[in-house]
This record gives C-alpha cells, structure tokens and sequence, in this order.
C-alpha cells in the first residue's frame, strides 16, 4: 500500500494544480537522485553496468506504458523538441507534400513543421475546436499529398482530448504517418500505440511522468524507423556502443539509432523512480483518478456563480486538464487572488488552467476546491474593476 502523503510532500504546500507544466517529483524520486549523487561521489562510473540495466528497464516500463511492440522501438531522448525535430528533419520531403496539424498547437508542434516551407512543404493548420468533430476535420484536410499528421493527444491550453484511434486509423488508411505529441498524456492517461497506429511519439517527462525536464521518451513503430535520415551521428547510437575497437560503426536498427551521445543518466535515474511509483499504482487506477478529479473539478466550477468552462464537460474526451474564465474579471488579477491562497495553476489560452493529479484525488482536491471558491468570492466583493 502506497502511503500518497509522505509519497507526495507537495500536498503539505498549498494546493499544486499545474503537472500541465510541471509536475513535482514523488519522495522516493528525490531520494533515488541523491542516492545516485552520493554513489558517484563515492564511486564514480564503478556501477555503470548497473547503470546499464536500470537503462534497459526503464526502456521496457516505457514500452509497457504505451504498449509498444518492444523495448528496442524506445529512444530516450532530451526533450519531446527533440523527437519532433527527428521526424521533421528526417523524412524525405519532396516539394508539394503537407503536413496537417490542429491549430494553437503548442510552439512544439507547430514550428518544426512550419520550418518545412523552406522545402515547399504545406502546413495545414485546422481549427479543431470551430467543429462538432476534430478527428473529422483533421482527416478531411488530408489528401495524396498528405506526408504527417501531426497532434497533441491533449490540447494544451484546455485540455481537449483527441481520439488517437479515430485519427490513427484514417492516416493508415490515407497512407500518411502520424505523430503524437504525449506529453500532456502519458503519465495520467493510457495510451495504445498499437491500437492506434501511432507511428511516432514524444513525450518529455517533467509533466505528468513526474520526472525531470532534460529527458523524454520518443516511440518510432519499425516498420518506420530506417525512413527518418538521422541528423546526429556519434559513439552511443550503435549496438554494442562499449566495443571501442570496432572498425564499423552502423547505426542500430532499434530506436537506440536516434541516441547519438552520452545519455541522461541523472534523468534515467529520477525517471526510473517515477515510474515505477505510476506503474505499482496501475495506470488503469491513475487515469481513472485523473478523469475522476477533471469531472469534479468541471462540476463544481459550474456551478460557481460567474464562472465559465473553457470546455463543457465530456465524459468522452476528457483529460488531466480544466480551465476556466471569470468573465468581467482580468485573467491576471484572477490568478493572483487563486495563488494568494496557495492554489498552483496556470494562465493558458487566455483561462486559468488547472492540472491535478491521481494522488490529489478525493480530499486534496476538495480542500482546493473549498479554498478556490472562497478566492473567487472574496474577489467579487472586494470592490476590484472589472474589464468589459
């Protein structure tokens, strides 16, 4: 049984709402990083082959996590930038292809693609949130020509939840690759990669994976992964990387092919941790607090005078995110009064946005709930002008 409270020291600081940002790290995390410090302070690289194999099993937990085919479709990388940037440089674009991408994407996935022009390469931006059905529209902006469709599984502003599904299936169908950036999934939603046809995936892990920024985890399916022309070169991306006397260097065949230098380890070490804390919790039970957490978060702001959903509850697509608006009221001034009473969030997409997670479900949120409405009432009644 996992004793959340000590788990989580956060929870005796205020109210933390923002893992879409940044999640803060579980107790035996930190405990795992200074361990690693102490060990190297004492040792050195004595316990690199130890290394090694806590390397290969963070691998095969990520592969789990999102049910790849195996541990050799895992790179890990810096940051999801990076996996984007993989696959953006390393297909063969040819003038006349386009990429399709929902609009108010994050800079992440929007620029690299944007940085294809220069290739006369088209990027088709669809606004997903004009329509009754995004995975439709997405869909009907594709044509022959179509090379990527690139999403965020969830939007980062809202929290809008794309069907993975629906979207991977029509790029199999249409032919065309399909990218998903994870980040604001993996770590509090399930995801398929299979099921999905997913071919590539990016996911940093200092959101809901609760570990460190500088390392992420990119997915590359095989039957895909010797068509991206690999932009780095160097000693770690290749089977074997310790025979230093080889006088052939061929790149791995597995995702190791995209881990051109030294890796991460500090990042391995704090990330190993992480994960294993979310998969001894199950990510069926962590998701369902997450869902859990977004519907009583959406049905009670409802129902505070005033208040506005930035999207209408839908038990069909939601995630690890809410966000709301105060009409009348500036954002700004808004958000100080909720982190006056120690509530952590965010100003997104011109609305506040809270992030909870699975280990804040039941009495931590409702305490942060009880302490928001207070804010907001104080709010409107302490003479501040509002904005029309």
């Amino acid at each position: 049984m996992i004793d959340l409270i000590d788990e989580f020291p956060v929870l005796q600081h205020g109210h933390y709402m923002n893992h879409a940002a940044m999640g803060p790290w579980p107790l035996r995390t930190t405990r795992a990083v200074q361990a690693f410090a102490q060990e190297n302070a004492d040792m050195g690289s004595e316990k690199y082959p130890l290394w090694l194999r806590r390397e290969k099993h963070l691998r095969d937990m990520l592969a789990g996590m999102m049910n790849a085919g195996s541990a050799d479709d895992i790179a890990l990388l810096k940051n999801t930038t990076e996996g984007i940037c993989t696959v953006a440089g390393g297909i063969d674009w040819r003038r006349g292809d386009n990429v399709v991408i929902p609009k108010d994407e994050f800079p992440s996935n929007r620029l690299p693609w944007l940085a294809l022009e220069r290739h006369g390469v088209e990027v088709r931006e669809v606004d997903i949130r004009a329509v009754a059905e995004p995975e439709q529209a997405l869909l009907e902006r594709m044509d022959a020509n179509t090379r990527l469709l690139s999403v965020s599984a969830v939007q980062w502003t809202d929290g809008l939840r794309l069907d993975l599904g629906q979207l991977g299936g029509g790029c199999k169908t249409a032919g065309a690759l399909f990218f998903v950036d994870a980040i604001q999934q993996l770590g509090a939603l399930q995801v398929d990669v299979q099921a999905c046809n997913i071919d590539f995936l990016a996911a940093d892990g200092h959101k809901w994976l609760l570990a460190p920024e500088g390392i992420a985890v990119f997915y590359c399916a095989p039957h895909v992964r010797e068509r991206l022309q690999l932009l780095q070169h160097g000693w770690h991306m290749v089977d074997d990387f310790l025979d230093f006397d080889r006088a052939e260097w061929p790149p791995s065949k597995s995702a190791l092919r995209f881990e051109a230098g030294s890796p991460n380890m500090l990042g391995q070490v704090a990330m190993h941790a992480s994960l294993e804390l979310l998969l001894e919790v199950g990510m069926a039970e962590v998701e369902a607090n997450v869902t859990d957490n977004s519907r009583v978060l959406s049905e009670t702001l409802d129902g505070i005078s005033g208040v506005e959903l930035a999207l209408p509850y839908d038990s069909g697509r939601v995630s690890g995110i809410v966000s709301f608006r105060l009409p009348g009221y500036e954002l700004a001034l808004v958000y100080k009064t909720l982190k006056r009473a120690g509530i952590v969030c965010a100003m997104r997409g011109n609305a506040i946005r809270l992030s909870p997670h699975f280990y804040q479900a039941g009495q931590p949120l409702q305490r942060m709930l009880a302490d928001m409405e207070v804010a907001i009432k104080s709010l409107k009644g302490s003479g501040s002008i509002k904005i029309n």
